[in-house]
C-alpha cells in the first residue's frame, strides 16, 4: 500500500500544481541555508578579529576567512538535518496544493475537502516545527551514546514524528479534529513505516528537495486507501 501510493505520487510529480510547489519548495529551502551561512559568517565577523599575533608566527589576518569557507561544507551537511523541520514546516504550508492536485486526479468524485486557512497552515506548521526541533535536541544525548546508530535512530524518532504529523493534517482535511485522531491512532503501524521511509531520504542532499512534496502526496494517497479499505475489513 505505502509502495502504491508512493508510485502514485511520483508519476504525477510532472503535474504543473506539484512542479510550482516544488519550486517553491526548493527556493525557500535554499533560502533558508544561504540565511543560515550568511547568519554564521557575520557571527564569525563580530566574534574574530580583523587580525592577530601569534609568537614566532606574526600577524594572522584570514583566520576569518578561512572559518567562513570551512563553513560551506559544514552547511552542506547540516542542511540533511535541517531537512526535517523543513519537511515539517512545508507540510503545514503547501498541504492543501498538494493534496488538492492529487485529489483532483485521483479521487475526482470526492466532495471539496475543508479548506485549511493560510493562517491555519502556518501555525500548524510552526506548532510541529518547535516539536521536532524540541524533540531532536532530547534525542541528541541518544545519537551521542549510541553514534554507531545515531542515523537509524534519527530515521525512527523523525519517522515517528513525520507520520504522526503528515497523518493527522491529511485527515483534517476530511473529518474533524477527532476523526483525525482515530484515524492516526487506528493506522498508527502504517503510519510510522511510511513516516520512516520518508525520514530516510530527507537525509539524502538534492534527493530530499523531493521529498516534502511526494510525502504530502503519498500521504494524501494512504488516506484514502486506508479509509476505503476499512469497511471492507469490518464486513
Amino acid at each position: 500500500m505505502i509502495l502504491r501510493a508512493f508510485l502514485a505520487s511520483l508519476a504525477q510529480l510532472s503535474d504543473r500544481r506539484f512542479l510550482a510547489v516544488l519550486g517553491l519548495g526548493v527556493g525557500l529551502t535554499t533560502g533558508l541555508l544561504v540565511a543560515a551561512y550568511l547568519g554564521f559568517v557575520t557571527l564569525i565577523g563580530w566574534v574574530l578579529p580583523d587580525s592577530f599575533s601569534l609568537p614566532w608566527i606574526g600577524d594572522i589576518a584570514w583566520a576569518e576567512t578561512a572559518i567562513s569557507w570551512a563553513a560551506v561544507p559544514l552547511f552542506l551537511i547540516l542542511s540533511v538535518f535541517l531537512m526535517v523541520p523543513v519537511a515539517s514546516a512545508f507540510m503545514g504550508i503547501f498541504l492543501e496544493q498538494v493534496a488538492d492536485a492529487v485529489e483532483d486526479v485521483h479521487y475526482p468524485a470526492l466532495p471539496p475537502a475543508r479548506a485549511v486557512g493560510i493562517w491555519e497552515g502556518v501555525a500548524d506548521a510552526a506548532r510541529f516545527l518547535g516539536l521536532v526541533i524540541v524533540v531532536n535536541l532530547l534525542a541528541l544525548v541518544a545519537y551521542v551514546i549510541f553514534a554507531p546508530i545515531a542515523p537509524i535512530l534519527f530515521w525512527i524518532v523523525n519517522g515517528f514524528l513525520l507520520g504522526r504529523e503528515y497523518g493527522q493534517m491529511v485527515a483534517l482535511r476530511r473529518t474533524d479534529a477527532a476523526g483525525a485522531r482515530a484515524f492516526r491512532r487506528r493506522n498508527s503501524g502504517v503510519l510510522f513505516v511510511a513516516g520512516v521511509l520518508m525520514a530516510v531520504p530527507l537525509t539524502i542532499p538534492v534527493v530530499n528537495l523531493l521529498v516534502p512534496i511526494l510525502g504530502a502526496a503519498s500521504f494524501t494517497h494512504l488516506y484514502h486507501m486506508l479509509t476505503a479499505a476499512r469497511p471492507a475489513r469490518n464486513g
